[in-house]
């Protein structure tokens, strides 16, 4: 069997990379510090003779190991173990690496499934990646911000309407187990399908069925394409779960300065503190509250600060944050549900006894709160759910009096009529988003009556005809009051595609 000969330009390469090593060399004294490994175990290791070393500097061993400096004292430095490994062992050298940890970025990430330190899970070849940006980096100084002012519209009905997000806020996810918050979280993924957003889902401490279940989700409903999920599942050290959301900060905030809009997902952060607090029990440090360490407020903050919007000198692309955090039997004074709302710009309730009544998405309208409100908002929507929202919650104020039997005038029981028929209007199916349009059709039908009287397979018949013919006929949303409801009137009467030419 023949060879290949090497062409010349072959050869002459590495004869140029070794001229050049020579042009830099210079002769001097060099000086290098190497450490030991004292202890490891737990994901944690123990290094000693390295006074140099820096917080979040990475240190490697002598069998090709990494680890990141998260603890120093007077005597040695503790470290995460970024790859369990059989050979290392006590007594082994250590160096330091001068450089901090980072992960790969770029377009490739785009539709793939990696682990916090950016190899691949879904069983594809690496991804390319053009840039490299650091895990954990300051946010961006207020000179650089911008106003939250454009809408980021989840595709949910009561969301969009009562509590909206704009792109670059932080709206907090809270509520019980197994009270849809993920699902909420799937949702407004896949419903930035064709509105130019890059989103990134951060899956903390799920289970691997969990972790492919949320794949397949997103692949079925085309959304894989637009998104990046990072995962450190539930069997990874206490270390990589610290660092995922940093690393899915890290993937949208590159795109955010291209000037890409971004969501990214942290699911969820209660798993994240408790990996940070195991850690921090791990290195000795002195519990706090809840046996959290003291600077965990400080950990969140420092994480979802980054998210925001730039100011158009620097690009003009957006983070948006949605953090999601589990209670305890609605306990949302707990201390990580507490911290997190004072970080945030809002929360989503969403409450369990709702849930098991069937009034889905189950969100709390008393309890959920949007620090943006109508800023982020189009102005039509902004009208029209404003009226919708304050009839919502003087029926919620009525509704109380009922449970007692009380007698009620005309007026009320007409409030408490319009409430419950909003109340049905709002409920939706999951993985199952609107547009935007279809939501300005049924707020118009709904504050000018033409919804009155209907309920139940009629109802629904209706809300169905005005999302199709929505979504089929292009109005714009800027148009007149008396323009949409003239419109709506005639899509609910079949005439849709005539009224509105």
């Amino acid at each position: 069997m023949g060879h290949t000969v090497p062409t010349e330009a072959a050869v002459r390469r590495p004869l140029q990379r070794q001229q050049a090593w020579l042009a830099d060399y210079r002769f001097g004294l060099r000086l290098s510090e190497r450490g030991k490994v004292s202890s490891l175990g737990d994901g944690i290791v123990w290094v000693e003779g390295l006074p140099s070393a820096r917080l979040d500097e990475l240190i490697a061993f002598a069998d090709g190991n990494e680890a990141m400096v998260i603890q120093l004292s007077a005597d040695r430095l503790g470290a995460i173990l970024l790859k369990d490994t059989q050979s290392l062992k006590a007594g082994m050298d250590a160096y330091l690496s001068g450089r901090g940890l980072g992960i790969g970025v770029g377009e490739d990430l785009l539709g793939r499934v990696i682990d916090p330190l950016g190899y691949p899970l879904d069983g594809l070849a690496p991804p390319r990646t053009d840039n490299w940006h650091p895990l954990d980096i300051g946010s961006p100084p207020i000179v650089e911000r911008d106003f939250v002012e454009h809408p980021l519209y989840t595709g949910i009905k009561i969301i969009d309407t009562m509590i909206p997000i704009g792109r670059g806020q932080r709206q907090l996810i809270i509520g019980d187990h197994g009270t849809g918050k993920s699902a909420l979280a799937l949702d407004t993924v896949i419903n930035q399908r064709g509105n130019d957003v890059r989103c990134v889902y951060v899956l903390i401490g799920q289970k691997r069925s969990s972790v492919v279940q949320t794949m397949e989700t997103l692949r079925q409903s085309g959304a894989l394409a637009h998104t990046t999920l990072v995962v450190a599942e539930a069997t990874a050290t206490a270390g990589i779960k610290y660092l995922a959301p940093f690393a899915g900060c890290a993937v949208a905030e590159e795109w955010m300065r291209a000037g890409h809009d971004t969501l990214v997902v942290y699911d969820d952060l209660s798993t994240h503190a408790r990996a940070y607090r195991e850690l921090s029990l791990l290195l000795r440090r002195p519990p706090g509250r809840e046996a959290y360490p003291g600077d965990i407020f400080y950990l969140h903050a420092r994480l979802l600060e980054r998210s925001t919007r730039l100011a158009a000198k620097q690009g003009g692309g957006s983070m948006t944050a949605l953090p999601i955090v589990e209670t305890e039997q609605g306990e949302i004074a707990a201390y990580i549900p507490t911290n997190l709302i004072s970080i945030t710009d809002g929360q989503i309730y969403l409450d369990a006894q709702l849930f098991a009544r069937g009034n889905l998405p189950a969100i709390d309208i008393t309890r959920s709160v949007s620090r943006i409100g109508g800023k982020a908002q189009d102005e039509a929507i902004k009208r029209e759910a404003g009226r919708t929202k304050l009839d919502f919650l003087q029926f919620l104020e009525l509704e109380v009096f009922t449970r007692f039997g009380a007698k009620l005038d005309a007026s009320m029981d007409q409030r408490i009529r319009r409430g419950q028929l909003l109340r049905e209007v709002l409920k939706q199916d999951r993985l199952d988003p609107q547009s935007i349009a279809s939501q300005m059709a049924w707020l118009v039908a709904y504050n000018n009556g033409l919804l009155d009287g209907l309920e139940g397979e009629t109802l629904t018949h209706a809300l169905a005809k005005l999302r199709a013919s929505a979504e089929t006929v292009e109005l714009d949303l800027d148009a007149s009051q008396d323009r949409w409801r003239d419109v709506v009137r005639a899509w609910l009467e079949g005439k849709g595609h005539e009224q509105a030419a």
